[in-house]
């Protein structure tokens, strides 16, 4: 039986929409805490029906009963990657869940080995609120607002997932939707800036990687009578340097999204700068080597655990392969759920010094968009910086011909470029910064990583 046909269904979706959107702004931090401890009970009951939860929870000498909130979290053994690898497909989902009626989902497979979960459709429904929610403290109204998102559409996303195979078509057929226009992220830039500046939206979505190249469009004279809002980055690291190319080739402010294919949405970044956890969706940890939580202000590894739904579970999950930085205030926004101050990027992009230690990518990121504010020019169109060695940079840039010519040589700003990153990085790396025409995307994923590591691991001389 469809759950739309079924009317206890809606009741639930209806529950969402009027109670779940507003209690980050409703409730106070004590109030979500305990809501908190009420979904994680159930999820962990929930797990031990399945196997690879049920394995891991045996082994550790671990019954739903001893869970009883937060605070007894860290009973519970970590899941990885390549424990939800090892026990696809059955093993991840309780005997019994229907795939018929479920969705399958795929990590993009940056290690080249994509990871797939499960979810239901109250899964993608919680996802979409997540959306509902970001949208409103932005300003906006997903009734009236006009947004185009530019969204990997393919089979087995999460996008196709929630917008194309579950609450939306259902809506389609009760609600004017005139005001929400998708385009797939797999066509050509020319034609997407061309039907965004035909729809011209109130906001648009997509991913970093699609926001530089429509940027680069704009600074070639396409889509001049746009008359945006904001426009919301979410699904890869957003560096500093595309945040400013992106906001000043529109001239609108870009703000940030958080999440996972496998753990749904975690934060948005506020209109007063902070990110926000999305508490009642997921419980994030922090933790340093030794699984530790973090003090404030200090970078730690992600850990998550997803708070609802059914399919595949995700609780204690070291996959992300995130850097956090937890912070201790309070933001004037109005939302009541704990900050982080950055995301530090994969693992797999941190770079490893000669030393041993690990350099956050956003600590070299943000060298681009400085020298293009000291030089006052935005000719740089898109960079990449890759670990060749563990003692060798390269930074590759690509010159927006256009521009090539005016104010600055592009000489003296690549000059400039090797100095500070070579100021930034020590006199122990090579620093190496070269123009090319183009970069490639990565072929796992199908993206331009703004940073490749290819020293996998090193030992102190």
């Amino acid at each position: 039986m469809d759950p739309f046909l079924n009317p206890f269904f809606l009741l639930r979706i209806a529950k969402i929409y009027y109670f779940d959107i507003n209690r980050i702004w409703k409730s106070s931090w004590n109030e979500i805490r305990k809501y908190q401890d009420k979904c994680l009970q159930k999820m962990v009951k929930y797990a031990y029906n399945v196997p690879l939860y049920h394995d891991k929870y045996k082994k550790a000498g671990i019954q739903p009963d001893d869970i009883k909130g937060i605070k007894d979290i860290e009973k519970l053994p970590f899941i990885t990657k390549n424990d939800l690898r090892e026990y696809y497909p059955n093993g991840i989902i309780p005997k019994g869940f229907d795939k018929k009626t479920g969705f399958l989902m795929s990590t993009s497979g940056s290690t080249g080995k994509p990871v797939f979960v499960y979810c239901d459709k109250f899964s993608s429904i919680k996802r979409l609120t997540a959306n509902v929610r970001e949208l409103k403290a932005y300003g906006g109204n997903w009734r009236k607002s006009k947004i185009v998102l530019v969204i990997d559409l393919e089979s087995g996303s999460v996008e196709n997932t929630v917008f194309s195979m579950s609450v939306m078509p259902f809506l389609k057929q009760i609600l004017p939707m005139e005001n929400i226009k998708y385009i797939h992220m797999g066509e050509k830039p020319e034609v997407m800036i061309k039907k965004i500046n035909d729809f011209n939206p109130d906001f648009i979505g997509t991913d970093p990687n699609i926001l530089r190249e429509l940027a680069h469009l704009i600074n070639n004279g396409y889509g001049k009578d746009l008359n945006l809002k904001y426009i919301i980055s979410s699904g890869a690291m957003l560096d500093n340097y595309t945040k400013k190319y992106v906001e000043n080739a529109f001239g609108v402010r870009v703000l940030d999204v958080y999440g996972s294919t496998e753990a749904g949405s975690l934060a948005f970044e506020c209109l007063e700068g902070n990110y926000h956890v999305l508490s009642d969706f997921a419980h994030l940890e922090i933790l340093d080597d030794q699984q530790k939580s973090v003090e404030f202000n200090t970078p730690g590894k992600l850990v998550v655990t997803k708070l609802y739904g059914k399919g595949t579970p995700i609780i204690r999950y070291t996959g992300n392969e995130d850097f956090l930085i937890p912070i201790k205030k309070l933001c004037s926004c109005g939302i009541n759920t704990p900050l982080i101050k950055k995301i530090e990027g994969r693992s797999t992009d941190m770079i490893v010094l000669p030393d041993g230690k690990l350099m956050s990518p956003l600590t070299v990121t943000g060298i681009p968009a400085k020298v293009m504010d000291y030089f006052g020019t935005y000719k740089i169109k898109q960079f990449q910086i890759i670990q060749h060695k563990v003692d060798e940079i390269e930074v590759l840039i690509v010159i927006d011909d256009k521009l090539r010519n005016i104010g600055p040589s592009v000489e003296k700003i690549l000059n400039e470029l090797k100095k500070r990153f070579s100021e930034k990085i020590g006199s122990s790396v090579k620093v190496f910064v070269n123009e090319v025409d183009e970069i490639k995307k990565d072929e796992t994923t199908n993206i331009i990583k703004v940073v490749v590591s290819k020293v996998k691991e090193h030992q102190p001389k």
